[in-house]
């Protein structure tokens, strides 16, 4: 390990989160948006699975 101390080169033109949110609001929506159906298609296929594990095809 080294004991010096260094300079860091520190970007102060980068974007903040902030500033991208609201640069692009509608590309961060329509992300979130998709990632939402993503994840309640995944949902809707583990409840129907579920349902079909559980169903009693001896009737």
């Amino acid at each position: 390990m080294s004991t010096d101390k260094e300079d860091l080169d520190i970007d102060d033109d980068a974007p903040v989160a902030e500033e991208f949110v609201a640069e692009n609001p509608a590309l961060v929506a329509k992300t979130n948006l998709s990632k939402r159906r993503t994840i309640d298609n995944l949902l809707e296929e583990r409840r129907l699975q579920r349902q079909l594990a559980d169903y009693d095809f001896d009737l």
